[in-house]
């Protein structure tokens, strides 16, 4: 008999203000006992909605308002909170899509896991120590890690902690929702593979929620696929890759599977075809027919610009924009009467050209981010140069920094949280026009306007008098790239702008940039944990490895043929689903 069964559950957000939004619609799925199942869509199709539904968690105006679900034969659907209460942690748990915010920052990790087993468990002082020991071995992490808050550990350790803490009193059903996201895909493989290894061991049950079809398939054993609120394909993860039912499965399977498409290297040169592949944008993010979705994904698929190919070759002639030369950035790390340096970045050189894509990539604490608060004036290096045109950015003083960001600004990496939520669109996208360009009133609405068209958020009119909330995760990274060309900069930093991207908007994302880098002559720094994405886009790209460059080169050839062993390390721990001829042409 399936530990979990949901039968015919509609989800409902019901306000006064608008209509009824139906967000899960006439939904059935059942898991067994020990089986994992994966439950993959693009942001917006009702996946964390229904999961939060399914463990009783859902939020107002969110409502069940129709079916079941039934948890070891129980219907748990309209269970008081007084009975549904003692099942969570011992039977039912999760590992929040925050994971990576949901501890608490005031305490520190041991007595987080003293909570939860003192609240419903009667396990001595001693006894809930060892447990603690226990679980935090299990998930790779030292014991002696108790002592620490959830800000002096990674992000692959405090996701490490989450997991653990979820099944800290072996419950059978675990619900995990986007327990990857954001992490670069070396601590990522990790935790996947730390999971399985869990998981088979003491047999729970596991709905695993991920806008990443290579993770899914990494781990599942069954896959669902959930589009505009309904589940329209459930089936073994490989018959899914081979034989996808419905069309938008075939559609996302096929926007993931380009990523995939070999490179090649010529002479240096970044590979025409890549060019014309880079664009697997997909359907736009409100499609009026879920049958249409592979035609649309054909008929408007994009390409990066055709010229790119011999551009790599003519580059060098251009000026340089802005040039970094050896620089380096030190900390110095104090616990107790104890300082420790940490070299964040050392001795990096290289070289922005306008129209030019230069990608920084590297796992999480390798100083990509650092190099790009170095490059913004963020922070200063402390050995090195980094010259804009003429001018020494490191010598800067604060008034003149203000001028030099007219010329530099940055797209950051969570367009869910880079957004002001209590400002409409118009007011969040006009204050640098008045900041920077001194445009006011009707001036300034126009050029709003103007903005959106270009980021393809057309008609710009459905969207200027829109909140934050009231966007897509594309749509909100298409207004953030929109804010940051309101200066008219020469100079972009895109600091993983599609980490928190599904891969179908990432792509439309990606491509949005390109066309801006190459028609507008910007030139662009562009920050990731995701060589893929960089082979799509960059010209050149550079692996960092603790602060160091440790290897660089045209984008094709570097991928096609990597010589470092971190750089292989990378292109080894992305999950490849369609490795070994496992997807039919």
């Amino acid at each position: 008999m399936a530990i979990l069964e949901v039968k015919d559950l509609d989800v409902t957000y019901l306000t006064r203000r608008r209509p009824p939004f139906h967000a899960v619609k006439q939904a059935n799925l059942h898991i067994n006992p020990g089986e994992i199942v994966g439950l993959v869509g693009e942001s917006g199709s009702g996946k964390s909605t229904l999961g939060t539904a399914v463990i009783r968690l859902l939020d107002p105006p969110g409502t069940i308002t129709g079916g079941q679900v039934v948890f070891d034969g129980k219907d748990i659907t309209r269970l008081p909170e007084d009975e549904i209460r003692p099942l969570r942690w011992t039977e039912i748990s999760t590992v929040f899509q925050s994971s990576m915010n949901s501890l608490n920052p005031v305490t520190n990790i041991g007595k987080q896991f003293k909570d939860v087993m003192e609240a419903h468990t009667d396990m001595t002082d001693r006894q809930i120590a060892e447990r603690t020991a226990e679980l935090l071995e299990m998930v790779t992490i030292d014991p002696s890690f108790v002592r620490f808050f959830p800000h002096e550990l990674s992000g692959g350790m405090k996701q490490r902690v989450a997991l653990a803490l979820s099944l800290a009193l072996t419950p059978r059903f675990v619900l995990l929702d986007e327990p990857t996201t954001g992490l670069d895909v070396v601590v990522q493989r990790s935790i996947l593979e730390n999971l399985k290894q869990i998981q088979q061991q003491l047999g729970f049950a596991v709905l695993i929620i991920s806008h990443d079809l290579g993770a899914i398939m990494e781990v599942a054993d069954r896959v669902i696929v959930m589009y505009n609120g309904e589940l329209i394909d459930d089936q073994p993860s490989q018959d899914v890759l081979l034989h996808p039912k419905h069309d938008y499965s075939k559609m996302l399977i096929s926007a993931y599977e380009e990523l995939w498409k070999p490179a090649t290297a010529t002479d240096g040169q970044v590979d025409a075809v890549i060019a014309a592949r880079a664009g697997t944008a997909t359907t736009p993010p409100e499609r009026p027919h879920v049958a249409s979705a592979a035609a649309e994904h054909h008929a408007g698929q994009t390409h990066l610009t055709p010229a790119r190919a011999g551009y790599a070759a003519t580059h060098q002639g251009e000026a340089p924009v802005l040039v970094a030369d050896g620089i380096s950035k030190h900390y110095i790390r104090r616990r107790g009467f104890q300082k420790t340096r940490v070299d964040a970045v050392a001795d990096v050189s290289f070289t922005l050209r306008k129209g030019y894509i230069t990608a920084l990539v590297g796992q999480s604490g390798s100083g990509k981010s650092t190099i790009g608060r170095l490059i913004t004036g963020v922070e200063r290096p402390d050995e090195g140069t980094i010259t804009f045109e003429t001018t020494r950015v490191d010598q800067l003083s604060r008034d003149q920094l203000k001028d030099y960001r007219t010329h530099v600004q940055l797209v950051f990496q969570d367009p869910y949280s880079a957004l002001n939520p209590a400002h409409t669109i118009m007011h969040s996208l006009s204050r640098p026009l008045a900041n920077f360009k001194g445009l006011k009133g009707r001036a300034a609405r126009d050029r709003v306007h103007e903005m959106l068209e270009q980021v393809g958020l057309t008609p710009s009119s459905r969207f200027v008098d829109k909140y934050p909330h009231q966007l897509s995760g594309g749509q909100r990274q298409r207004v953030v790239v929109a804010r940051a060309l309101a200066p008219g900069p020469v100079v972009l930093i895109a600091d993983e702008p599609t980490s928190m991207l599904d891969v179908s908007i990432r792509a439309e994302i990606l491509e949005i940039l390109n066309r801006l880098v190459r028609d507008q002559g910007i030139a662009m720094l562009y920050i990731t944990h995701d060589l893929l994405s960089a082979r799509m886009l960059a010209d050149e790209i550079l692996v960092l490895n603790k602060g160091r460059v440790v290897e660089s080169g045209a984008a094709a050839s570097l991928i096609a043929q990597p010589q470092h062993e971190y750089t292989q390390l990378l292109l080894s721990s992305i999950p490849n689903p369609f490795a070994e001829g496992m997807v039919a042409d």
